[in-house]
């Protein structure tokens, strides 16, 4: 497997790897993902490919003490499979690459898929007091995790 830049040929492809309004919540925060939206979001963007096929999609976005790895999906045919843990391994190996302080995620509390590949992954929580700084003004209450 493979991490390129995305292209946004693809954003229609990975619009529709949420299997649920529900899940589509928990990995956007919106109920209908479209591939405008997917194709209009800010992060630099890269897609995990096996044999040529786009299995997996995520983002880093840059600040100047961080970098936070965000809208991570799989290819629901390809899930379970180790392909997140690969997703999130390369996207790490890049956001490293800035020399920022702090790689982090965050992660809806109700995401228990994805909460369990991070982890897998070398992730762990922040500290309550710094998730609590994290989360003002967030949607809902992010489960927070660094590298």
């Amino acid at each position: 497997m493979e991490l390129i830049e995305f292209d946004t040929v693809n954003a229609e492809t990975v619009a529709g790897w949420p299997t649920s309004p529900d899940e589509a919540v928990r990995w956007c925060g919106h109920r209908e993902v479209t591939p405008a939206l997917v194709a209009g979001w800010d992060g630099r963007a890269f897609g995990l490919v096996d044999d040529g096929v786009l299995v997996g999609y995520g983002e880093l976005w840059i600040d100047d003490d961080e970098v936070e790895i965000a809208h991570l999906i799989v290819d629901p045919a390809r899930r379970r499979q180790g392909v997140g843990r690969r997703l999130v391994e390369a996207l790490a190996v890049v956001a490293r690459s800035y020399d920022r302080t702090t790689v982090c995620l965050r992660v809806h509390p109700d995401n228990s898929a994805a909460i369990r590949v991070y982890l897998a992954s070398g992730f762990h929580d922040v500290d309550d007091a710094i998730a609590a700084e994290w989360n003002v003004g967030q949607p809902v209450t992010y489960r927070w995790l660094v590298a």
